[in-house]
């Protein structure tokens, strides 16, 4: 992308373009360009709040996820999960409001965590999972580098892209529901336990999510936050009422133990090992790699440029301010977040939230990036909220990203066939790359029998025998004599 591109006032819809600005603009207003983008330090404050109160709600569902063991039987810090959340989201933020200049926040990427939590640490230690992660962002950073990332962006199918995003979902989705014991294992899944629910973790569950859907359906701000807030409060008041066990709770029960502000637990930062793979082999490694970028790289460009729009700074190519900066930013969040032990950090739609209150440069960033700084001091009043109360939230964001299926053309069986293997067997194998690898075969043996070869491309003809290298693997290794 082109110097042009990226800067300010190339951009034809940026509010104030090519008009003579109001002489003594102070500092702040010429650093984020506030007036040439018609807004105040007002709007961007309010606008900086109102994204992280719609978004803060990850400090609390990603130490859900990266909560259980790796292969070796190790579980990371609970504060400390906190503590790495709140320090890669804090330092994601600010850089892209100060480098970026563009109302963006980034959090640790739910998607990345479950391919995480699921897929790589039982597979190999938390330190070596976030290796894994670091080696993803680098790979995404290349890929903005050199362009390839838009280009591999254009050559996946629209079809399959809205798959994989609706999958994730529903693969999040299952994991808030396990978590708060409303489904169980067995046959292969059950309701509950035995096919019962029991507990008041699970009712508590169940009213929060519920209490989300209705506070969304009614349109107000922060439903996922007030949600936890008020499912939080439930929690405290029946703990203390029956004096349940911390058994029932599977932790430590919702009660606060001493002072609401503690120091932050630096202890999973810097915990990152490279190599120590080689029990799982090298196409496993590749694959881990490779689903998490696929995690972490379709939803981003599309919502950088979303939002860029609906703050009015993007144009009809959808170039806007900062957007290679603000791309770059977003790929070496996966670096960060690993080295943080937070799992990668991308952008989230609910800076759209900002942008709805009138932000419309990085200032409001610059808001929320502190703001999750200040994050980095309250942890013991985070860790209060029950992981049941929090698994709603989960399940809430697996019935937003199941949005996208409105996308798709379920007539055509060559898109529709892709597409529901895709989501069906994300959280059917427990597996994002089982999903991924499915939709991809299933896309090219169809467009094949059809006859549609040109469709395809070759980067899918490429993924394609990838995929079937990837399921095929341990017959392959056997007729080698590989163990």
């Amino acid at each position: 992308m082109t110097q042009q591109s990226v800067e300010p006032r190339t951009t034809a819809q940026d509010a104030g373009a090519g008009t003579r600005q109001p002489a003594g603009r102070s500092w702040l207003d010429r650093y984020f360009h506030i007036s040439e983008r018609g807004s105040t330090v007002a709007r961007e404050v309010r606008g900086g709040i109102t994204t992280f109160m719609a978004m803060c709600y990850i400090l609390l569902l990603n130490p859900l996820l990266l909560g259980g063991p790796d292969a070796a039987g190790h579980k990371l810090s609970h504060a400390g999960l906190i503590t790495a959340t709140a320090l890669a989201a804090a330092v994601c933020t600010l850089l892209m409001g100060f480098v970026g200049k563009v109302p963006l926040a980034l959090a640790a990427g739910l998607s990345v965590s479950g391919v995480l939590a699921t897929q790589v640490a039982p597979n190999m230690t938390w330190p070596q999972a976030m290796g894994m992660c670091v080696l993803y962002g680098v790979v995404i950073v290349l890929l903005v580098v050199t362009g390839l990332r838009e280009i591999i962006m254009n050559a996946i199918p629209l079809a399959l892209k809205h798959g994989i995003t609706i999958g994730i979902g529903m693969f999040i989705a299952l994991i808030g529901l396990v978590n708060a014991g409303f489904v169980g294992k067995g046959n292969p899944v059950t309701l509950g336990t035995g096919g019962q629910l029991s507990g008041w973790p699970v009712l508590l569950f169940s009213v929060t999510l519920l209490l989300i859907f209705m506070l969304q359906a009614r349109n107000i701000p922060g439903a996922i936050l007030i949600g936890i807030v008020v499912g939080t409060i439930l929690a405290v008041v029946v703990n203390a009422v029956f004096d349940l066990s911390p058994k029932v709770w599977g932790g430590s029960p919702p009660e606060l133990s001493g002072s609401a502000v503690s120091m932050p637990d630096f202890g999973l930062f810097g915990h990152v090992e490279f190599g120590g793979w080689g029990s799982i082999g090298g196409m496993t490694v590749g694959m881990i790699v490779f689903t998490l970028v696929l995690a972490g790289f379709f939803d981003a460009m599309a919502t950088i440029i979303g939002v860029g729009t609906e703050a009015k700074l993007a144009d009809d190519k959808g170039r806007m301010p900062g957007l290679s900066k603000a791309l770059f930013i977003d790929g070496a969040g996966g670096a960060i977040g690993g080295v943080a032990g937070a799992s990668g950090q991308t952008v989230f739609i609910e800076s759209a939230t900002g942008v709805g209150e009138g932000a419309r440069t990085g200032l409001s960033s610059v808001v929320t990036g502190l703001f999750f700084a200040l994050g980095l001091f309250f942890t013991p009043l985070a860790q209060i909220v029950p992981g049941q109360v929090a698994a709603a939230a989960l399940v809430v964001i697996g019935a937003m990203m199941m949005q996208n299926a409105r996308h798709v053309d379920w007539s055509d069986r060559s898109v529709a066939v892709p597409v529901f293997l895709t989501v069906a067997l994300m959280p059917f194998t427990y597996s994002i790359t089982a999903g991924v690898g499915a939709g991809v075969i299933a896309y090219t043996a169809i467009k094949a029998a059809q006859g549609k070869f040109r469709e395809i491309g070759a980067f899918m003809w490429v993924l394609t025998f990838v995929f079937l290298v990837y399921f095929g693997l341990h017959p392959i290794e056997s007729w080698l004599g590989v163990k």
